[in-house]
């Protein structure tokens, strides 16, 4: 893995394509206590300015926490193209019709008696601090050259991928 920190715009596209192809991430939060608690969570996107956005009940533990302390630390994996994304941020929590208007899905419907349900509150994460892991050739390229290495006993340059910090 070859180091490079991004930033801004290359930084945010990133952090944006990484986010929304997992989709799915590790909420943790009450980062204080060990172990924290971590629950999975489903991104609904991450917006042009970086934050990240999800759905969440009001009456749940996470809001809970949120509201006691705000730090969170997101853990994304997108095992199937080898794409890794760790955040640690702020949460803040929203309940106004606008807010729940605009980042409302109809897959929420499945946890919610629709988007007036008096539970139904929206999750803004703003990243604080950003680390990625990803190959630069793609994975199967990637895979084809463990696999050669393997057979042929070489060991891999493992310089196909890149690592490194997201400056938003």
């Amino acid at each position: 893995m070859s180091l490079e920190n991004l930033t801004q715009k290359e930084a945010l596209e990133t952090l944006k394509k990484l986010s929304e192809s997992a989709r799915i991430c590790m909420f943790c939060t009450d980062l204080d206590t060990i172990p924290n608690a971590s629950r999975p969570m489903s991104l609904k996107e991450t917006d042009e300015d970086g934050n990240l956005w999800f759905l969440s009940s009001d009456q749940s533990h996470k809001n809970f926490e949120i509201k006691e302390d705000n730090r969170v630390q997101l853990y994304f994996m997108n095992n199937s193209d080898s794409e890794y994304l760790s955040i640690l941020g702020r949460a803040f929590i929203y309940q106004d019709k606008n807010t729940i208007e605009d980042k409302w899905t109809p897959m929420a419907n499945a946890w919610f008696d629709g988007k007036d349900d008096p539970n139904v509150s929206v999750i803004r994460v703003t990243p604080e601090e950003t680390y990625y892991w990803e190959p630069k050739v793609g994975k199967f390229v990637s895979m084809l050259n463990f696999a050669t290495a393997a057979i042929t006993g070489q060991k891999t340059d493992n310089e196909d991928g890149r690592e490194g910090n997201l400056h938003v």
